[in-house]
């Protein structure tokens, strides 16, 4: 399966063209932004949990990054709300479930293999928060390959100052909108672009708040393909 499989060409999803399809298990459902490869993929979704629904145990051979959108995301090692940012590493397994429902973003086999650090970030913590080149940043998760991030940021102001910095941009709007090549993106829309076009990117009228990683975060290297 592929779905947006070519990083060198600009891939949007708005929220207008959500198609929410079935998992593999009863009352989870998932949006594909990027994929490549059958049920064991490299891949990029927003996944919705009923309440009450959950998966078997598994391991993430790839290793997954999450950011809780909405209600209540639940694992052995604890609960998770709206704003918990969670990488499990690298050969790493859970049986996650949700008790409420919840909506999350989620990415698989996109860590290098040595990566086996897992990460836990409350951004509701302001204490997480700094203030860096004139906007507030909530650092997640950094190495040689990425930098992720949230981000808040101004009505109308630019994401970037320099349109040909030289890597790749994945962004997901947390809240407000951004405006893409004259079209607003509102919450919960996502934008992946090639390294050198950023230019277009400006907040929208009411503010914006986004997940971004920049870098090369475009690895293809997962079982799947072999």
């Amino acid at each position: 399966m592929q779905v947006n499989s070519d990083f060198s060409k600009i891939a949007t999803v708005a929220p207008e063209d959500h198609d929410w399809t079935p998992s593999t298990q009863s009352h989870v459902e998932r949006i594909m932004l990027d994929r490549i490869g059958e049920e064991k993929a490299r891949a990029t979704s927003l996944v919705r949990y009923a309440p009450n629904s959950s998966f078997p145990n598994h391991i993430h051979t790839g290793g997954e990054e999450i950011f809780v959108l909405s209600g209540t995301f639940s694992d052995e090692s604890g609960d998770y709300s709206k704003g918990w940012y969670l990488r499990n590493p690298v050969r790493s397994s859970h049986a996650p479930f949700s008790k409420e429902g919840t909506k999350i973003f989620v990415k698989l086999w996109q860590m290098q293999p040595d990566d086996q650090q897992t990460v836990r970030i409350n951004t509701n913590d302001v204490n997480q928060w700094t203030f860096e080149n004139g906007r507030q940043s909530c650092n997640l998760f950094k190495n040689e390959h990425e930098t992720t991030s949230l981000q808040r940021l101004q009505s109308h102001e630019a994401l970037f100052t320099n349109s040909h910095f030289d890597a790749p941009l994945e962004l997901m709007v947390i809240a407000g909108s951004v405006v893409f090549a004259n079209k607003e993106y509102l919450e919960e829309s996502w934008i992946r672009l090639p390294k050198g076009k950023h230019e277009k990117l400006f907040v929208g009228e009411q503010g914006a708040t986004i997940y971004q990683k920049i870098g090369q975060f475009q690895n293809t290297d997962y079982e799947g393909s072999k």
